[in-house]
């Protein structure tokens, strides 16, 4: 894996076998709450550049960015699970993700470190949480020794409707 100043280079990670019992995930800041998510589908992470705007895109969706010649959609992740401030900092970052097959960005307040922890430490999300906030895309939370650590799955972090509206962003 490639590491600078810029980006951390995901391109080229192996899959990590079903039965090492571990899981590699990308750590990331959303507010105050530290998420995990699978580094399989994390292509790239990156510094934020200039976001074009798109009229009547959902309130969460920024835009999109000319990535290398690519259009991606970027998606304020912030905004989408309402953990309340949208500033950009120094270390703000976008998470290039590819969710089955469409590569889309989500910005992120911090990017921590990747890591490798023991699929033991992962217990389901308590289902009062998944229930009261409609939310499948947490997928669980892992016992680090000084944290918990939410695991979010980018697959399911939009309904059907705002894949949809996207989609309509995109083309």
């Amino acid at each position: 894996m490639q590491t600078h100043d810029d980006y951390f280079g995901m391109e080229s990670e192996e899959k990590i076998q079903e039965d090492s019992g571990e899981m590699q995930l990308v750590s990331f800041f959303v507010g105050q709450e530290e998420f995990g998510a699978d580094i399989l589908i994390v292509e790239e992470i990156i510094r934020p550049m200039p976001i074009t705007r798109v009229p009547n895109a959902p309130h969460f969706v920024e835009g999109v960015i000319n990535l290398r010649g690519r259009v991606i959609p970027v998606i304020d992740l912030r905004k989408r699970l309402n953990s309340g401030s949208t500033e950009n900092t120094r270390k703000t970052r976008f998470i290039i993700v590819d969710v089955d097959g469409k590569i889309t960005g989500f910005i992120v307040d911090s990017v921590s470190q990747v890591l490798r922890i023991p699929r033991h430490t992962i217990e389901p999300a308590p289902p009062i949480v998944v229930e009261e906030i409609d939310s499948d895309y947490i997928t669980g939370v892992s016992k680090l020794e000084d944290r918990l650590l939410i695991l979010l799955d980018f697959r399911k972090i939009l309904t059907k409707r705002e894949k949809k509206a996207l989609n309509e962003v995109d083309s």
